[in-house]
């Protein structure tokens, strides 16, 4: 069993916003008021919902979450030729009026415009958050807080070493105990198996999903180990009944989507967790619970920021690539979202002096 590098520090440690060196600590910032007026805003996509949603989970906020997008061609308009209209949304979009927000925190492309035409719109009185690369000057935030496989850097910049997470360990507490049932009576050591699923660079073949669910059945059968299994909604059909085939009766649970995803369940009560190396948000989510994390490769050309940020939790001792053994080791879950959580109520407390 190893540690993860700087595991045993009292403190957890993020990453500078300059250089990538350790230094954010969460041990102790200001308090956040639990009413201070906060949104969430972004196109709707699931993920990016969940990682500006962590950030208020670890503020103790209550947020209005915003689904919307600039109508038409605003929706790509070059910021330096001015901001999207307000009210001039895509359709099904949630309306973006008064009152402002004291707090917003956006995530994805679609919010960028939106973002700054409501700071513009409150007077500057609304503290704004992006998440992830905004690909602007990052100073039009007031704080950017981006993966550190991401390029951005800046003085208002602070670097996580994943996407932030929801998964804490109280959440995992009350999955693991509302799951029970559900989960208890599969063989130990019980293997979750986290399934994305085809990309523009991966595209998750039947073929490929036939070779890692035989590796999965061999490793039950060699080491007697339960099999959890869940896919998530990019995973192709005949890419997953490939691999429900290879496996066969050795999975103790495989869920295809229907009915209520055991997904937090899975985290909770996995020895060891396999995850496709697909998706920065499920190796993130894995990494947050201290299990060891087995990265299954997919075939394809994975980008930049993704071979980056899978060689930075390697090094970094958090992920090991899926071979055809378990491996038992330790590290401290990340808490990027405590981290970030932390950044932003100090700067709150600075911006209102």
């Amino acid at each position: 069993m190893r540690r993860a590098r700087g595991s045993g520090h009292d403190q957890r440690i993020g990453v500078s916003p300059m250089d990538g060196t350790e230094r954010w600590t969460v041990s102790a910032f200001p308090r956040v008021p639990k009413d201070l007026p906060t949104w969430v805003l972004t196109e709707g996509a699931t993920g990016m919902v969940n990682q500006a949603l962590a950030l208020t989970d670890a503020l103790g906020l209550t947020p209005i979450v915003k689904r919307a997008a600039p109508r038409g061609w605003p929706a790509t308009l070059p910021l330096w030729l001015g901001l999207p209209a307000l009210d001039h949304l895509a359709p099904a979009s949630d309306p973006l009026a008064p009152p402002w927000p004291r707090l917003l925190i956006a995530c994805g492309r679609k919010s960028i415009g939106l973002a700054l035409a409501i700071k513009r719109a409150s007077g500057g009185q609304c503290f704004t958050v992006y998440v992830q690369d905004p690909l602007i000057d990052p100073t039009r935030f007031d704080l950017v807080i981006a993966p550190r496989h991401d390029r951005v850097r800046g003085p208002n910049v602070m670097l996580t070493r994943g996407a932030p997470s929801r998964i804490t360990a109280a959440r995992l507490a009350e999955a693991r105990a509302h799951f029970d049932d559900l989960l208890r009576p599969i063989p130990r050591p019980l293997i979750a198996v986290l399934l994305g699923g085809r990309t523009r660079r991966h595209p998750f073949k039947p073929a490929e999903a036939t070779a890692l669910g035989r590796k999965l059945a061999d490793l039950s059968t060699t080491q007697g180990a339960g099999l959890a299994i869940t896919a998530s909604r990019r995973t192709p059909p005949e890419s997953l009944a490939a691999l429900r085939a290879a496996i066969g009766a050795r999975a103790g649970l495989f869920y295809d989507g229907a009915g209520v995803n055991p997904y937090l369940g899975l985290l909770a009560h996995a020895d060891a967790i396999v995850v496709t190396s697909d998706s920065v948000n499920m190796i993130s989510d894995a990494c947050s619970t201290g299990r060891p994390v087995l990265i299954a490769r997919l075939e394809g050309q994975p980008s930049h920021r993704l071979r980056n940020f899978l060689s930075g939790l390697e090094e970094d001792g958090y992920i090991r690539w899926f071979e055809d053994r378990l491996e038992g080791y330790s590290y401290r879950p990340l808490d990027d979202a405590a981290l970030a959580a932390a950044e932003i109520a100090r700067r709150l407390a600075s911006a209102a002096r």
